[in-house]
């Protein structure tokens, strides 16, 4: 298994590799701790479990993961108390969701990591994914962000059990 490392010092590491990223606006805290809306990413190691692009902006990311092209229409719940919690959802969706459909870019590459989600736990965060990075690496809502072109790369590497890890 290898381990992409992101640190509150702005950087990611796999291998010998370093490239710039960006964590929560919360900065970091265990996972125990983690509450949807703190802005925080969540301490510890989580599994990759699969790509989402966006197929207008950009090329099928190259990877060992199933890859699937966003939708206008498709969300992310982060409704705590939502049946749906933490998992995807089609617009109009009647409890808060995010919408991936983003015009900034931030979400033309996402890889959706297994932060509570095996089982999930209402109100302990959801959408914790490895996203791209805005052009000043501003702070995420609990993401790890990089430059795309710096995520294409990742992904080229990345393998089935491979994980992300946030660290102190």
């Amino acid at each position: 298994m290898q381990v992409f490392a992101a640190s509150p010092s702005g950087w990611l590491t796999y291998g010998q590799t370093k490239v710039r990223c960006s964590i929560g606006k919360g900065g970091t805290k265990p996972a125990q701790d983690k509450r949807e809306g703190d802005g925080a990413s969540p301490l510890g190691v989580w599994p990759i479990r699969r790509i989402l692009w966006r197929d207008d902006r950009g090329p099928k990311p190259e990877s060992g993961f199933e890859a699937t092209p966003i939708q206008c229409q498709d969300g992310w719940c982060d409704a705590s108390i939502d049946p749906c919690y933490n998992q995807p959802v089609t617009h109009p969706y009647p409890a808060s969701a995010e919408h991936l459909w983003r015009e900034d870019g931030l979400y033309n590459v996402i890889v959706v990591l297994g932060h509570n989600d095996d089982p999930v736990v209402p109100a302990m965060g959801s959408a914790i994914f490895m996203h791209c990075a805005s052009e000043d690496y501003r702070p995420t809502e609990g993401c790890v962000a990089l430059a795309e072109e710096d995520l294409r790369a990742l992904l080229k590497l990345a393998k089935p059990g491979d994980a992300v890890a946030f660290i102190a």
